[in-house]
């Protein structure tokens, strides 16, 4: 998958803190940096139900595993010794409670949800959002939509890169727009037009709607000390729009 896709889906879970060092490690890996708008296909692995076996208990690599070994290496299960060796280790990773047939799809028992986690909560976004809200009459500054489920007050220039809660620093969008928003495909210029990116056509061949309103003034609040700032609008068309 494209390596925007594997931080939006796995976040952290990518072994990194941020999507920007993930492209230099990808980067490094591959002998040549990212370039920027580069979003390139990489191989993604996916490692789940780790088991961990008691101190002492531990076994040796597998069968002509070279210590240099280093994208993985696949074993025949054909292959008595392979099979031996494989049979072994996932009697031990199943406990001995399950006979394994490779043969059937694969599936895992058990539980669904791990256990209960304290995960920090953003203060004052349930406030910011009631602000949004009333400031834009309960609509989609850019499609007018007004199903007050699906809209969601976003922020031009986001909490973990300096932004803060402010009504001037808002907009209210609908989620698909608001994720367009945040990942650059669209924007909007200090005079309040709708920016969109070529990379939404290019990309995934799609977005007419958003282009046939490209140019055009999105709705704003009234007053105008509620209005986005320019400052921010500006940030968000520097540092996450994307213009080619």
């Amino acid at each position: 998958m494209k390596i925007s896709e594997a931080w939006n889906l796995f976040g952290e879970g990518n072994g990194v803190a941020s999507l920007d060092e993930m492209r230099r490690s990808v980067g490094r890996y591959r002998k040549q940096s990212i370039e920027p708008g580069e979003d390139p296909v990489i191989g993604c692995i996916f490692v789940r139900d780790s088991v961990f076996f008691a101190d002492g208990s531990s076994v040796d690599p597998p069968p002509g595993f070279a210590p240099n070994v280093v994208q993985g290496k696949t074993y025949d299960l054909a292959d008595p010794a392979a099979a031996d060796y494989f049979g072994l280790a996932l009697h031990r990773l199943l406990g001995g409670e399950v006979d394994l047939d490779l043969g059937e799809p694969w599936h895992r028992p058990g539980p669904i949800y791990g256990d209960p986690r304290l995960v920090p909560q953003r203060l004052g976004q349930k406030s910011f959002k009631a602000v949004v809200l009333g400031a834009y009459g309960r609509r989609c500054a850019i499609t007018g939509n007004k199903l007050q489920p699906v809209l969601q007050a976003a922020h031009i220039r986001p909490l973990p890169a300096g932004g803060e809660h402010r009504i001037d620093n808002g907009m209210l969008l609908r989620s698909d727009v608001h994720i367009l928003f945040d990942q650059g495909y669209l924007g909007v210029d200090p005079r309040y037009r709708l920016m969109v990116s070529p990379r939404l056509r290019s990309e995934f061949g799609n977005g007419d709607q958003f282009y046939a309103k490209a140019g055009s003034v999105v709705a704003i609040p009234e007053r105008r000390g509620d209005r986005p700032k320019a400052e921010f609008l500006e940030w968000h068309l520097e540092s996450v729009f994307k213009a080619a």
